[in-house]
C-alpha cells in the first residue's frame, strides 16, 4: 500500500492560481504585503480544500510533540546569569531546529499542564530547578565544582584572602528563592576556609532602611570587617548605605557583590563581584533537554572581577 503525498506550498499555488510566494504571505499573515482580499479568500480556500498542513505542525504531529522547549523562571532568579543561561540554552536550541519559550512567573503544577495540552513542548525546564528542589550538588556543574556551591565559596574566599575573616552575607528583604541555599552554602564553605559563618543581614530597598540596617549589623557586631552580597544589586545598596553612613570603603568596611551586572564598574569605588559565565550551562541543558551527547561542552569557571571595593 502507497503512503499519500504531503501536500506542499507549490500545489496550494497551483490550484489557487498564484505563485508559491503569494501563498506563503498569505498563510503567514504577512503585514507587509498588499494582497486583495479576494487573492486571500482563494489561497485559504485551497489550502483548506487540499488539506494543507504547514511543515512545523506536520512535523510535531510525526514527532508527537513540537520543537519547542519552554524554560520557567520565577521572581527572584532574573539576573546576569539567568541571561547568559537563556542565551546558551536558545542558541543550542536553534542550532537543532528547536524554539526556545521563556515563561516568568510562579511555575504550578496548573500552570505546567497548560502548557503542556496547548503547544505539547519536547521538553520543559524550570530554571535552577536542582536548588528549588533541593538537590544542588545535581546541577550541570556538580554543586562545588562549577555550581552555586563553589561561586559561594569563591566569594568568601576572596574575602578571606585580603584578610576579612569575620562577615555578613547581605540577602535582599524580597526573599529570593536562593537565599537559604546561599546561607546554607556559605556555612559550609566558611567552615572549609576555618572562619566564623556570616552574619546574615537583611538589606531593606528603601535608602534610609538600608543605611540603618548596616548600622545595626555593624554596630550589634563590630568584628565584620566586610560584606558578601547575595547579589550586584543588593552589593549596591550596600555600598550607598555605607555612604551614607559615613563609612569608606574598602578601609573601613569592604563589599563583594556577586553575578556581575555590569553596573558596579560605575559606582565610586568600582564594584569587586564574581562573574558567571553561564552560555555554556544553557547549552548543556539543551542538550540534554534534546536527548544529546553533552560531550566537549565544558563551562568556563567562575571567576573574580577585582575591583576597588575589597
Amino acid at each position: 500500500m502507497g503512503t499519500s503525498r504531503r501536500v506542499t506550498l507549490n500545489d496550494v499555488a497551483a490550484a489557487s492560481g498564484v505563485s508559491r510566494a503569494t501563498v506563503s504571505f498569505v498563510l503567514n499573515d504577512d503585514p507587509r504585503q498588499t494582497i486583495s482580499a479576494a487573492t486571500r479568500d482563494r489561497v485559504r480556500q485551497a489550502a483548506h480544500d487540499l488539506g494543507y498542513v504547514p511543515h512545523g505542525v506536520a512535523r510535531a504531529l510525526r514527532e508527537g510533540t513540537s520543537r519547542v522547549v519552554v524554560l520557567t523562571i520565577e521572581p527572584g532568579l532574573e539576573g546576569h546569569y539567568s541571561r547568559s543561561y537563556i542565551d546558551g540554552l536558545d542558541t543550542e536550541l536553534a542550532a537543532h531546529a528547536h524554539v526556545l519559550l521563556v515563561r516568568h512567573g510562579h511555575d504550578s503544577p496548573h500552570t505546567t499542564r497548560q502548557v503542556l495540552d496547548t503547544i505539547t513542548p519536547r521538553a520543559v525546564i524550570r530554571f535552577a530547578e536542582t536548588y528549588l528542589t533541593g538537590h544542588g550538588l545535581d546541577d550541570l556543574g556538580g554543586g562545588w565544582h562549577d555550581g552555586l556551591a563553589a561561586h559561594t565559596a569563591l566569594q568568601l574566599s576572596h574575602l578571606a584572602e585580603h584578610g576579612h575573616t569575620h562577615t555578613a552575607l547581605a540577602l535582599p528583604d524580597t526573599s529570593p528563592p536562593l537565599a537559604t541555599t546561599r546561607l546554607t552554602y556559605a556555612t559550609q564553605a566558611a567552615h572549609t576556609l576555618n572562619i566564623p559563618t556570616p552574619h546574615p543581614l537583611t538589606i531593606p530597598q528603601e535608602r534610609t532602611a538600608c543605611a540603618q540596617a548596616v548600622a545595626a549589623c555593624l554596630t550589634h557586631h563590630p568584628h565584620i570587617t566586610a560584606i558578601a552580597a547575595f547579589n550586584d544589586d543588593t552589593a549596591l545598596r550596600v555600598l550607598t548605605a555605607l555612604h551614607d553612613l559615613g563609612r569608606h570603603v574598602p578601609d573601613d568596611t569592604a563589599v563583594i557583590g556577586f553575578d556581575d551586572n555590569g553596573y558596579g564598574a560605575y559606582t565610586t569605588p568600582a564594584l569587586t563581584t564574581v562573574t558567571i559565565d553561564a552560555h555554556t550551562h544553557g547549552r548543556l541543558s539543551a542538550r540534554l533537554a534534546l536527548g544529546l551527547d553533552t560531550t566537549g561542552l565544558h563551562p568556563p569557571v567562575a571567576h573574580i572581577v577585582p575591583r576597588q571595593s575589597v
